[in-house]
């Protein structure tokens, strides 16, 4: 191998691996759910059949890519018999400085989220978290949430957008993402 190829190549690699050292510290974590615990009755939806409180948990993340200029959270459920899972949580916009949501920050009002947030419309048609309702008698579903890291400040989406539009825009513009799973069944 000619000496300048060789050099090339040991740059890209550690480049490669420079990047991913950086996304590796990249965590999420809640002190409301543990990763791969039930979720509790007030992360589930009250409606559709089920009665829960239907607030959304606290998050925190930290460690994020350099080069990080805003943040986006989601919540999806992979198992719902829809042949394209459920969409629980969209929040997008979230500014750079943010380390976290508190309870409660998925409510309509949004009060609970940092100027500049917005929420995207979920699977139950709301501008809002939306807590766990798998079928009765399913299977306990999974719930993956996760918090992106991204290479913009704003993503430039109708106010109407849906959660797939915003999550195409999410990983179009995504440095690095960090995710638990916690599950419920009933």
């Amino acid at each position: 191998m000619r000496p300048d190829l060789r050099s090339c190549l040991l740059a890209a690699a550690l480049l490669c691996a420079a990047a991913l050292a950086g996304a590796a510290g990249f965590t999420l974590t809640s002190p409301t759910i543990k990763p791969g615990a039930t979720l509790a009755d007030a992360q589930v939806f009250n409606g559709f059949g089920c009665s829960g409180g239907n607030v959304s948990p606290e998050l925190k993340w930290s460690g994020a890519p350099a080069g990080t200029k805003s943040f986006a959270v989601t919540v999806y459920d992979p198992d719902a018999p829809t042949g394209s899972g459920w969409w629980h949580w969209v929040v997008y916009n979230l500014p750079a400085d943010s380390t976290g949501l508190p309870e409660g920050a998925g409510a309509v009002d949004g009060k609970g989220l940092p100027p500049g947030a917005l929420q995207g419309r979920t699977d139950f048609g709301a501008h809002a978290f939306g807590g766990a309702c798998p079928p009765q008698g399913d299977k306990p579903h999974r719930y993956v949430f996760t918090v992106y890291a991204l290479k913009t400040d704003k993503l430039d989406v109708p106010a109407d957008a849906t959660a797939a539009l915003i999550g195409f825009m999410i990983h179009a513009n995504k440095l690095g993402s960090a995710t638990f799973t916690a599950k419920y069944g009933r």
